[in-house]
């Protein structure tokens, strides 16, 4: 669990790049979209979270018969 001291640090660091975010041009917005979109697709091809795949069950194709 974070200390106050640290979520304190973690709150006034995004204050901070808000208030940066906010003098910026709508040309650098883009950029920033286009670079956040970038990062966010390499990292979803090679960073796997380590969670289990779960597959879906294979259907039962066994006829039942009632005679």
């Amino acid at each position: 669990m974070p200390s106050d001291e640290e979520i304190a640090r973690v709150r006034r660091l995004i204050g901070r790049v808000k208030t940066e975010l906010d003098g910026l041009g709508e040309n650098e917005h883009a950029q920033i979209r286009e670079a956040v979109a970038i990062v966010r697709r390499a990292r979803n091809g090679v960073v796997g979270l380590g969670l289990p795949r779960i597959r879906q069950p294979l259907p039962d194709v066994r006829v039942e018969r009632t005679a």
